[in-house]
């Protein structure tokens, strides 16, 4: 075997010895058993399971605060401004989403929390000169509260008077907001559902995100691909609950 043997200065070949190092037989075996170790396995390490989604056990998600479509709650009514529609429901939104946040804000701290995470997704905070900065959850929620916080209120860009425009970037702002929001709502699902089942809370999240998700989808406000995951959830929630029975009492 030409691994059994060593070229010398002058050319010839000698026979080397076990104990003078490893055979090229002895080396390709060790590669073959570390290779066959960490096939399919990164590090030689199985890949961590997927972690269940609670939020989508059926005895959840059946549970809401009321039940009737709220897709008629979202329907522009005749005779009112578009842009005054969605002033109104982007601020309610932004109001009952922060107090739902706070039901759970003594949960999510720094250490619970290192990033802004939903499903596989981290968000990154983007300031006003586009700069992204990786930041633990309750700091990304305090930035998006605080930002928020400061649009619905400034009259020039949601104008409470009566007679005064609203800007024309305002369709670009409600966007913005909304997918803020929805990362808020994401968050809160995947990081703290057990501590909101846990304080009886779900059933206004679960009325709290249908009621968000059949807004945006009914005015176009957020891409469908960065909703998507939270698509299961959406499904699960936004499809009709069986109708109650109802005992009919007849009149003699």
């Amino acid at each position: 075997m030409v691994g059994d043997h060593a070229i010398t200065g002058d050319g010839a070949l000698t026979q080397r010895s076990p104990k003078n190092g490893l055979s090229c037989k002895m080396v390709l075996q060790a590669v073959g058993k570390v290779l066959r170790k960490g096939k399919g396995k990164p590090n030689g390490k199985k890949p961590p399971p997927e972690e269940k989604k609670h939020y989508l056990d059926a005895e959840h998600t059946k549970v809401r605060v009321v039940d009737f479509d709220l897709k008629e709650l979202v329907v522009l009514p005749r005779e009112i401004d578009l842009n005054e529609w969605l002033a109104c429901n982007t601020t309610t939104f932004f109001n009952l989403i922060n107090l739902q946040y706070s039901t759970i804000s003594e949960f999510c701290t720094g250490d619970t929390c290192l990033a802004m995470t939903a499903c596989s997704t981290t968000y990154y905070w983007q300031d006003e000169k586009g700069k992204k900065t990786k930041c633990t959850a309750p700091q990304y929620v305090d930035f998006v509260m605080s930002s928020v916080q400061k649009l619905v209120t400034d009259e020039d860009i949601f104008p409470t008077k009566y007679g005064k425009e609203f800007p024309n970037t305002f369709d670009s702002l409600v966007k913005k907001i909304c997918r803020y929001l929805f990362h808020v709502l994401a968050h809160i699902y995947w990081s703290h559902y057990k501590e909101t089942v846990a304080m009886d809370l779900h059933g206004h999240i679960n009325t709290l995100y249908t009621h968000f998700v059949v807004f945006i989808r009914e005015f176009n406000l957020m891409d469908p691909k960065e909703t998507s995951i939270m698509d299961d959830l959406t499904e699960a929630l936004c499809t009709p609950l069986p109708p109650q029975p109802q005992n009919h009492v007849t009149e003699r």
